[in-house]
């Protein structure tokens, strides 16, 4: 059960952080309404909402998920593997302090949190052109120190592990077609995505409610017949940076 949830509002320079999309171009006015309606659903959901000022001079910085892996023993500062986006996570080390213990990934080790997928008390973390094996052997380390298990996954495709693969509750996962059949996820019940339909992956799970992408009706009804309360958001401006609903919090 998650109580609170940290957040960062966009600045008005987020257009200007890291993207590959082909989407557009985005618009500052639509995302702080899009920003502002996640905020408002996490609370809707019983969360204390943490909501950090913009960093100017880290365009990406709205992304908090990356700076940080939040279990419920610690909190483990990461180095984000993008050099331009390493100092976003002091003050969010500061804030997390509050709540727990915190201790950092150290260079050359590098993690994004967006890498690293918890399901239940074991985490998987992937290796990508963000998470380094260095960091990954620190973080799974210290998962180990707190009675936590851990596995690597190759991210071959996509930035991050949690644009290919969320969990869902009850053993499900929801993954995309070329993560399916791989060995690290054998033993779990899945839902498969249209490969139209892959961005829906990143789907965010908060106290048995699933927050998904708008926009993607293959995916809806295949996550209408978990049980589980739905709720849809617009996350076009989100993911014309690269970015989606998991990305955008810090849930513990």
């Amino acid at each position: 059960m998650f109580r609170h949830a940290i957040t960062r509002k966009p600045g008005d320079n987020f257009a200007h952080g890291i993207t590959t999309s082909n989407h557009g171009a985005p618009s500052y006015e639509l995302i702080m309404k899009q920003h502002e309606a996640y905020g408002k659903t996490l609370r809707s959901l019983g969360l204390e909402l943490i909501v950090l000022n913009a960093l100017p001079n880290y365009p990406d910085a709205y992304f908090v998920e990356d700076t940080a892996v939040v279990t419920p023993n610690v909190a483990i500062v990461t180095n984000p593997g993008a050099e331009s986006r390493r100092g976003e996570e002091a003050t969010v080390e500061t804030v997390l302090a509050k709540y727990r213990k915190t201790v950092r990934i150290q260079t050359p080790g590098t993690v994004d949190g967006g890498d690293v997928l918890m399901v239940g008390s074991h985490f998987f973390i992937g290796i990508s052109e963000r998470t380094n094996k260095e960091g990954a052997e620190q973080l799974g380390s210290i998962f180990k120190e707190y009675g936590n298990t851990w596995t690597t996954v190759i991210v071959e495709e996509g930035l991050h592990l949690k644009s290919s693969v969320n969990s869902i509750g009850k053993n499900t996962l929801l993954i995309t077609e070329r993560f399916a059949g791989r060995d690290e996820f054998k033993g779990y019940d899945k839902i498969i995505l249209d490969k139209t339909e892959e961005y829906a992956g990143n789907t965010l799970l908060i106290n048995d409610c699933l927050i998904t992408p708008k926009g993607f009706p293959n995916t809806m009804k295949k996550l209408e017949a978990t049980g589980l309360d739905i709720i849809e958001l617009d996350v076009s401006e989100v993911r014309k940076m690269d970015g989606g609903l998991t990305c955008m919090s810090l849930r513990f």
